[in-house]
């Protein structure tokens, strides 16, 4: 490894784990300081915390990827998101604020939705606590085999030793500095990524000799490259259905319920709809770009989701090809820590403390929290040894289960008084379960495979909303206290 780039990388994480100790100092021993940061994030923090977790090393490897090899017929991924992040923040971020709040100042998603229908029973809580831990063990294995890939590819060191290396530095900032830690790193490495996102596609845009250039060399390899409309309905609806992912990911939403007031939310949106757009632009002609760089200069690229890697080590000073290569560890770091305190609050708080531990202390459920965060980290470790999988489509299976799972039912909970307890419950099931038949199930459509026709989400999603409506219309009304619970949100808000 080139001197200047180790300097960077080294400054990376040392600011990373210093970020950790410095919320582990500051974090309150209780579980709404470790798992919220006692509700006080700022709108900036917020926003680009909201982003940097969401985005991930999708962002600088999958989407360029997807990009490289079938163009901008894969940019309808990018519009389906920003479509659905802003309706995110419109519909969903304002009202889950106030409802976590009011209902009992609930700290995790399963929480919110046992107070929301007054279940008793803690069903709902158990299998949300057990869709979140199962999809985002996907989720994060995505992440760790992201950063595994960086090491092998950049580095020349083994896949292995960059999946433990990825793991563990997350795990040290995330399991001591708890929420506020994760947040603020958030916030500093999507600074990274929105920087590196602007650099990367302009100086290897005029490295080609400009756009027209560009154009020429794309038509050249194949003119639907250039266009929109390279595939047909169904995969414009299936990719920018994507969108539809953002009201059920609880590593995202959860940054909603911490901020520090509801009347923020709209300069978080502005900060954040402003620093998605301009990623994703960025992310998008990283891909295209490569696509005529590698046919042009006859460059060899083994794997397309490396194209970043390889412009940041080819066209840049070891100095900056360093801190473009934190980036991509910026992005992969922020989603895996935001996954990890999510998984290891569902663990700790909807279902040890619900069912198992109910008289622990409140430092003793931190130190439980930090257990678990070792723990998920250990298990997407082991899933992550298979070097060839596909980051793409690891985000794809775990987006889908969780947009379909929770999407519609945090939607309509915050829409609609009428729904009730079983509509619920059988949206949570109906939506997993259909995204997992729809991957794994033992048949086709006309000859493929259900997920290259569809993605899962659009099934699972529809079907997920149509249940959650009839079952709630076919059972008793909410009763009075949660009827009153909904009409106090409502109240707030206006």
């Amino acid at each position: 490894m080139e001197t200047g780039v180790f300097i960077s990388l080294g400054v990376y994480f040392l600011a990373m784990l210093g970020i950790g100790f410095y919320s582990y100092v500051k974090t309150k021993n209780d579980v709404s300081g470790f798992m919220l940061g006692g509700r006080g994030l700022s709108p900036s923090v917020t926003a680009l915390s909201a982003g940097a977790s969401d985005m991930s090393g999708w962002m600088l490897l999958g989407l360029p990827g997807a990009m490289y090899l079938t163009g901008l017929s894969s940019a309808w991924i990018a519009i389906g998101l920003v479509v659905g992040a802003y309706l995110n923040y419109l519909f969903v971020a304002p009202r889950l604020r106030v409802y976590t709040e009011v209902a009992q100042d609930a700290v995790t998603i399963p929480e919110y939705f046992e107070h929301r229908f007054a279940d008793d029973s803690h069903i709902i809580r158990l299998i949300c606590a057990v869709v979140i831990v199962v999809f985002f063990a996907i989720y994060t294995t995505s992440g760790v085999v992201a950063g595994g890939k960086l090491f092998e590819t950049s580095f020349g060191l083994s896949y292995q030793l960059g999946v433990l290396v990825t793991a563990g530095v997350v795990v040290a900032y995330s399991a001591f500095g708890g929420f506020l830690a994760v947040s603020t790193t958030d916030f500093v490495q999507g600074c990274i990524m929105f920087v590196a996102l602007i650099i990367v596609p302009i100086v290897a845009l005029s490295n080609i000799g400009g756009w027209a250039e560009t154009q020429s060399v794309l038509n050249s390899i194949n003119p639907d490259l250039l266009s929109f409309g390279g595939v047909g309905l169904l995969g414009i609806i299936s990719a920018a259905s994507w969108g539809l992912g953002y009201f059920g990911q609880p590593h995202i939403i959860v940054r909603f319920m911490a901020i520090r007031s509801v009347r923020e939310i709209k300069v978080a949106r502005r900060i954040g709809m402003g620093w998605m757009i301009i990623s994703l632009i960025g992310a998008c002609m990283v891909g295209l770009i490569g696509a005529a760089y590698v046919a042009k200069t006859g460059a060899i690229l083994n794997d397309p989701e490396t194209i970043f890697i390889f412009f940041s080590n080819t066209l840049f000073h070891p100095l900056i090809s360093g801190f473009l290569l934190a980036a991509i560890l910026a992005a992969i770091m922020s989603t895996i820590s935001s996954q990890l305190l999510v998984t290891s609050s569902s663990l700790v708080e909807d279902i040890i403390h619900t069912f198992f531990h109910k008289q622990a202390t409140a430092s003793q459920f931190v130190v439980l929290g930090r257990l678990a965060v070792v723990a998920v980290a250990a298990l997407a470790v082991l899933l992550a040894q298979d070097s060839s999988s596909s980051i793409l489509s690891l985000v794809s299976n775990a987006w889908a289960g969780f947009g379909a799972a929770f999407g519609p039912v945090v939607l309509i909970s915050l829409l609609w008084k009428r729904m009730t307890r079983l509509g619920a419950l059988s949206g949570i099931v109906v939506g997993a379960v259909t995204v997992l038949i729809w991957i794994y199930g033992p048949f086709t459509i006309n000859g493929q495979s259900p997920s290259s026709v569809m993605f899962e989400i659009v099934p699972g999603f529809i079907l997920a909303s149509v249940v959650i409506v009839v079952v709630s219309l076919l059972t008793a009304e909410p009763n009075a206290d949660t009827q009153a619970q909904f009409d106090e949100v409502k109240r707030r808000l206006t």
